[in-house]
């Protein structure tokens, strides 16, 4: 009773959230309300027995992605008004891309129902490993069968991280850089000075 009591409850709070998130005239509020569908997407997964989604939802779309936008919306300065005269300016051409998705997805369910498609069936050769937990399972699946290519994501998100540093390092003009030396080589004595300034001659840099 309990289980089926959870999972009404965290169904009808991610629907409320995601009707909030979208529904929101402020970012701010729709990131937020963003964050709480994700919690409770995570409590279904827990439900369902898959730890390891769960723990992704939180980590990685809380974590990181839902913290991004909500800095991101929070540092950009959004006129509202120019948001909104937007929004109605370009609402056919919004309207004309979700029907052309809406037909697309119809005929793919179509499609599979008509049997012309052929959809891969598994073969046990991935299965979960017998008393293992779920993250036990796909642990032991990454670092065996697929160890290169999980190197290989790894190595990519490496890639990406020093090219980001790099652009951002990168020489521009007006924009003074750091001198990492000599600022780990500076003493305690050259980063303060005491001085006793006269009554109003204010003090001299």
């Amino acid at each position: 009773m309990i289980p089926v009591l959870a999972f009404y409850l965290f169904a009808a709070l991610t629907v409320a959230a995601g009707a909030f998130t979208i529904l929101s005239r402020n970012p701010v509020h729709s990131v937020l309300w963003l964050i709480v569908a994700f919690f409770n997407a995570a409590g279904l997964m827990v439900l369902a027995g898959a730890e390891f989604i769960a723990m992704l939802l939180v980590i990685v779309y809380v974590g990181a992605v839902a913290v991004l936008f909500l800095f991101v919306v929070m540092m950009l300065d959004i006129d509202f008004a120019e948001l909104r005269a937007g929004f109605i300016r370009n609402f056919p051409l919004g309207m004309l891309l979700a029907v052309v998705l809406l037909v697309e997805l119809l005929f793919g369910i179509g499609a599979v129902k008509a049997g012309g498609l052929a959809i891969g069936k598994a073969d046990g050769s991935n299965a979960a490993i017998a008393g293992a937990s779920n993250i036990e399972s796909i642990g032991a699946l990454l670092y065996t069968k697929y160890v290169f290519l999980f190197e290989a994501a790894g190595i990519i998100l490496l890639v990406a991280m020093i090219g980001a540093i790099v652009l951002t390092h990168r020489e521009r003009g007006g924009v003074r850089g750091q001198n990492i030396a000599k600022q780990v080589a500076r003493r305690p004595e050259d980063a303060t000075v005491n001085t006793q300034p006269e009554v109003g001659k204010g003090v001299s840099l």
